[in-house]
């Protein structure tokens, strides 16, 4: 049994050649090749920490939008119920400390906005908009964008910006043609924009193909893995931003379906709206 263990080690004519040549190839390898594969491999990683962390800020961008267009008002309505129930009860009781509370809380209630606020976004450059003409015509708005665009629209996205990022880049050149690129790319995806993301991968397709990077020097791979490093650095600041903030935060409670998430919120303010106003209901009936 012990010789019939030991055959396998031994060198075979033929059988463990390409063994023995792969390890010669490989002691033979430049360092400087090793060092580009840790770069490209550093390089890969970055660009899909940079897509996660894009999605994520295009989520908590489009979740602090709708959240404050439909629960803005209940809020609202919440300061200027707290501040009448305040106020109520301070003329009741002529209480110093109560009068001071219903300062506070009279102080806290959004203003009135200026005819410049009423009217923003109305305007533009091609007249009214459309959700302003449909609410000075009674005609049905137009419902407010998802929190999160489509699978479709996350698919194209980051596929081109694995295709086209400009850390790929060599030259300074293709950077600046692939930085050009990848804005309007980010663009498109802040919008949801199907159709333009397609337009946009048809383009990409058909320009000029990046040149192949030959291996560079090793003091220029190890400033490209420290830039690379310092890179990642900065972006996991703005993902702790992100995710630290209060939408942030929110929208970590639901992650799969934030769009519920603002429904459940909404419900929770109704109730508070309906216990706010028999509060103020009993106030002014023991006046």
């Amino acid at each position: 049994m012990s010789e019939q263990t030991e055959q396998p080690e031994q060198t075979v004519p033929g059988g463990s050649g390409d063994s023995a040549v792969t390890g010669e190839e490989r002691s033979e390898e430049r360092p400087e090749a090793r060092l580009e594969r840790a770069v490209r491999a550093a390089e890969q990683a970055l660009i899909e920490f940079e897509i996660a962390v894009e999605t994520f800020r295009v989520e908590v961008e489009n979740f602090s939008r709708l959240h404050h267009q439909k629960l803005g008002p209940m809020y609202t309505r919440l300061d200027e119920l707290d501040a009448l129930i305040a106020e109520a009860k301070a003329a009741r009781t002529g209480d110093a400390e109560d009068l001071r509370r219903a300062r506070d809380a009279r102080s806290l209630v959004m203003p009135m906005p200026g005819v410049e606020e009423l009217f923003h976004d109305w305007l533009g450059s091609e007249g009214i908009s459309d959700d302003a003409a449909a609410m000075l015509t009674d005609r049905p708005v137009r419902p407010p964008e998802r929190v999160r665009p489509s699978e479709e629209v996350r698919r194209l996205y980051r596929e081109l910006v694995r295709l086209a990022h400009p850390d790929l880049a060599q030259e300074e050149g293709e950077r600046e043609r692939r930085d050009a690129f990848i804005a309007r790319v980010n663009a498109a995806y802040g919008r949801g924009d199907e159709g333009l993301l397609r337009e946009l991968a048809e383009e990409w397709a058909a320009g000029p193909a990046p040149e192949a990077a030959e291996p560079g020097e090793s003091e220029e791979l190890y400033a490209r893995l420290d830039w690379l490093a310092r890179r990642k650095e900065l972006l996991s600041l703005v993902a702790k931003e992100l995710e630290e903030s209060a939408i942030g935060s929110m929208l970590r409670m639901a992650p799969d379906d934030p769009d519920r998430l603002l429904e459940e919120i909404a419900e929770q303010l109704l109730a508070q709206v309906s216990e706010r106003e028999a509060e103020l209901a009993a106030e002014l009936a023991a006046e």
